[in-house]
């Protein structure tokens, strides 16, 4: 069969009736109760003028301080087709009572509208990074008609702008939900009433606002309540609060299906050899078939995140097949796991950059992940931990096992709540801050990135040398990593 005739003989779909525009004006107005000024199409949803593209949809949002009208002008500079406003303005626009409300409706209604099979992702640790796993292994299968969330839009106004950008002809829909607060993931799961359900692990993450484990737990929890009918909840098998979790899902009257090393794990590891590149192959029970595949992205809890994946997209009905190539080709996300070369004496260094995030359960994974890596010399730049209030000196001071056990050489410390770490490395090995300690390992104890940054060079940075760089995002660790990429 020649390719012509291949084409003529492909099958169709519903879907190819589908519009190719993502909303047209009497779209949105119908989805939000307002009124269109006029007939136009768009092609994209934005809520940050800055970020706009030819064809996009602006949602002018009012927020404590700040209210998008006044960027009106910037988003049409940009490109912006229209306008959700609450006052009529000279550009075309829907003009509603509350724009806030209004694009939680165009949410409601882009969900409503779609045959996609939509996957909620939440977790302490690692749901951005499983986040785009899936979406990688869904996108290989259905041929790019696999939608995500982007970056980390996963709060009250990220889950609904993203849910308003799912094209009508998507297969898949994921999205990432985080929280700070107990009920705020109730709320973002109600908005996109998921088939499957998806919790990556339970780690001391915003504890300053929860108090205990259980309570983070039976936060994470809510992602089971708006689950579908006859979907899923995958759960991590391995974790301390799997009966909560079970218990939590069992409640709601969803499958269940765990994740994990434990022998009551549903999709359970039966191996894991490391690879030449760091990472992973990985044979897997999922207990009507045993599968083989590699993950390209280093470090133990990415043979986790893998087994999370695999269950995920056997719940969504994707091919597993797709999935397993998708993880062997992964590379690490900007500021979750991604792998610099940076300029070095006489040659290159690799940087580790996890400056977006950081809780104690990510800090030892990744220092783990950094002992293993082959490097000259170790060096760890480690910024504060937020978000743990009376917890936060305790799991601090706890850091000083992970960095023997990684074999660090050089920590730049960064952020006052590191001034725990400096205190038990003092006291445990008996030495001043800043000098030579035992088993070689030195550290400098610095306020913020442009003295960390200061302090790295000083240190001088030599071919061979593997850098990890990790703290929370406030502590600004993104700018240390740029200034020595720039160096290149």
């Amino acid at each position: 069969m020649n390719a012509l005739k291949a084409l003529r003989s492909w099958p169709a779909q519903k879907r190819d009736a589908l519009p190719l525009a993502l909303w047209s004006a009497a779209e949105i107005a119908e989805a939000v109760g307002g009124t269109a000024s006029a007939e136009f199409q768009v092609s994209g949803v934005e809520i940050d003028s800055r970020d706009v593209r030819s064809g996009d949809l602006f949602f002018a949002l009012r927020g404590e301080t700040m209210d998008g009208h006044r960027f009106l002008d910037k988003a049409f500079a940009n490109g912006a087709t229209a306008a959700v406003v609450d006052r009529a303005v000279d550009y075309p626009h829907i003009l509603v009572a509350n724009t806030n409300t209004a694009l939680e409706s165009l949410a409601s209604a882009s969900r409503d509208r779609s045959t996609a099979i939509r996957i909620g992702v939440t977790g302490s640790v690692g749901k951005t990074g499983v986040k785009e796993a899936i979406f990688s292994a869904l996108d290989r299968a259905s041929r790019g008609a696999t939608h995500r969330s982007v970056r980390s839009y996963n709060n009250h106004v990220g889950v609904p702008l993203s849910l308003a950008r799912m094209p009508v002809r998507s297969h898949y829909g994921v999205f990432e939900m985080g929280m700070n607060h107990a009920g705020e993931i109730s709320g973002l799961t109600a908005q996109v009433k998921p088939h499957v359900a998806v919790i990556t692990t339970i780690a001391p993450a915003h504890i300053e606002n929860l108090g205990s484990i259980e309570a983070i737990a039976a936060a994470k929890a809510e992602i089971f309540e708006a689950v579908l009918p006859g979907g899923t909840a995958i759960i991590p098998a391995d974790s301390p609060q799997f009966e909560l979790l079970h218990d939590a899902a069992k409640a709601q009257g969803v499958n269940i299906v765990s994740f994990g090393k434990s022998d009551h794990a549903d999709v359970r590891l039966l191996d894991a050899i490391p690879v030449a590149n760091g990472g992973s192959l990985i044979t897997a029970d999922m207990g009507n078939e045993r599968v083989c595949f590699s993950v390209a992205e280093p470090g133990e809890h990415w043979i986790s995140n893998a087994l999370c994946v695999m269950a995920t997209v056997r719940a969504a009905r994707g091919d597993l097949g797709s999935a397993g190539l998708a993880l062997a080709e992964m590379g690490g996300l900007k500021g979750r796991g991604a792998r610099l070369e940076i300029a070095a004496i006489s040659g290159k260094a690799l940087m580790i950059d996890e400056s977006y995030n950081a809780n104690p359960a990510s800090m030892r994974a990744t220092l783990r992940q950094l002992g293993q890596t082959p490097a000259t010399r170790r060096v760890a730049v480690l910024g504060s931990m937020k978000e743990l209030g009376d917890f936060a000196p305790r799991f601090h001071a706890q850091l000083a096992e992970p960095l023997a056990e990684a074999n660090v050489d050089f920590a730049v410390l960064v952020g006052d709540e590191m001034s725990a770490l400096v205190q038990a490395l003092v006291q445990d090995l008996g030495k001043g801050a800043g000098a030579a300690l035992a088993g070689g390992l030195s550290f400098a104890h610095c306020d913020g990135p442009a003295e960390a940054i200061s302090a790295l060079e000083e240190f001088g940075i030599t071919t061979g040398d593997a850098i990890l760089v990790k703290g929370s995002n406030s502590v600004g660790l993104g700018r240390l990593v740029a200034h020595f990429a720039a160096r290149n």
